[in-house]
């Protein structure tokens, strides 16, 4: 039987590009991007998004960065700006996390800025991301969860060729007083 490798040994790309987008690994300083967007679209990613709160500010961002590139050096996460090709504006964020290299599957997430919502971004995004994680990593597993009512990510989900496997009931935090339900996405190979 080969022996497997140490996963922080890997070779994974910092950069990943599309059609009209490039996938780029945080660092330090990156906040001045991050945090406009995440201000900018907060009223939409409070909604979904247990991290997305008032209280959320530049710092914030900043330690999210870092934390994220320090992450993805310790192959913890696989964490990826989303920038546009043209002019390289910050449309998002997606990460590859829950990583259980042994089998090996992972659980990916994503948000976009509000104002790039409806033109594929995401959809090409995880499509790039999906490539890499099949072909340079071999995932044989990438799991995908969205809140029952978020439609568009729902439709993110299916346009990348994941299958619905199931919801589950009563399963994310409560909002305005109810709790939501959770659409469970897969891909396997």
């Amino acid at each position: 039987m080969a022996e497997k490798t140490n996963p922080i040994l890997l070779d994974i790309p910092q950069e990943l590009t599309g059609e009209r987008l490039v996938l780029r690994v945080p660092r330090a300083g990156d906040s001045v991007m991050v945090w406009p967007s995440v201000r900018d679209s907060l009223k939409e990613l409070k909604i979904w998004m247990p991290w997305a709160t008032d209280d959320y500010n530049e710092q914030g961002a900043e330690e999210w960065c870092r934390r994220a590139s320090g992450e993805f050096i310790l192959r913890m996460q696989i964490p990826y700006l989303i920038l546009l090709h043209e002019g390289g504006a910050h449309v998002g964020t997606l990460s590859a996390g829950s990583l259980e290299w042994n089998i090996p599957r992972c659980e990916i997430g994503y948000w976009l800025h509000s104002a790039h919502t409806g033109h594929g971004y995401m959809a090409e995004a995880v499509g790039v991301l999906m490539v890499m994680l099949r072909d340079t990593l071999k995932m044989r597993r990438v799991q995908l969860r969205a809140d029952a009512n978020n439609a568009k990510s729902r439709r993110v989900a299916e346009r990348a060729g994941f299958q619905l496997e199931g919801i589950l009931r009563t399963h994310s935090d409560a909002k305005e007083g109810k709790s939501g339900d959770t659409c469970v996405f897969a891909w396997t190979s």
